[in-house]
């Protein structure tokens, strides 16, 4: 962060604005309106902005990603229409997860007890297997379990357990999810 009075000015440097700009105009000339099936395309405009991305990823179009240098996809992913990746930390996302619509991964926030409501980041991991659910709300710097389901409208603040299904508000585990012998075979 370059300022840490947000009421006066930018939290981040100019280099990154610029680059924030660039990104907006090529996700609305290139990305936004693409039709669904085209997830290479997409996969492909990912990885000009330094995005990591794995083979088989299914990012749709209408995807809100504020920083995709700061994304990293495991192979067989997918985001779901209206999903916001609020990527200023590192969000990375493991294997064949899924990421529903309306959902938030979230990885900035600001400092309430700073007058001047200093900005700060802190990453989010969810690991493999796991799902995000329509309109989840996830904290910065929580890892979601390897296998662990997020459920729909849920605020997550803290890391939330593998092969667990988890809800509610704050998101707490609710119950054990047993994976399927194929996913087993997945590792």
């Amino acid at each position: 962060m370059v300022n840490k009075d947000t009421a006066c000015s930018p939290s981040f440097s100019i280099r990154n604005r610029i680059s924030r700009v660039i990104w907006n105009i090529v996700y609305t000339l290139l990305f936004r309106y693409t039709p669904n099936p085209f997830h290479r395309w997409r996969a492909f405009v990912l990885r000009m902005f330094s995005a990591k991305v794995g083979a088989g990823v299914h990012v749709y179009p209408r995807v809100k990603i504020w920083a995709p240098w700061n994304l990293s996809l495991g192979d067989q992913c997918g985001i779901a229409n209206g999903a916001i990746l609020y990527s200023q930390d590192r969000i990375i996302v493991g294997r064949r997860v899924v990421i529903s619509q309306g959902a938030h991964i979230v990885t900035g926030t600001h400092d309430y007890t700073d007058p001047g409501f200093s900005l700060f980041t802190k990453p989010v991991i969810i690991g493999d297997h796991a799902w995000i659910a329509t309109e989840a709300f996830v904290h910065p710097g929580v890892s979601i379990g390897r296998g662990c389901v997020i459920g729909a409208r849920s605020v997550v603040t803290k890391d939330m357990p593998e092969w667990t299904i988890c809800a509610g508000h704050p998101c707490k585990s609710i119950k054990e999810r047993i994976p399927a012998a194929d996913i087993i075979s997945f590792k």
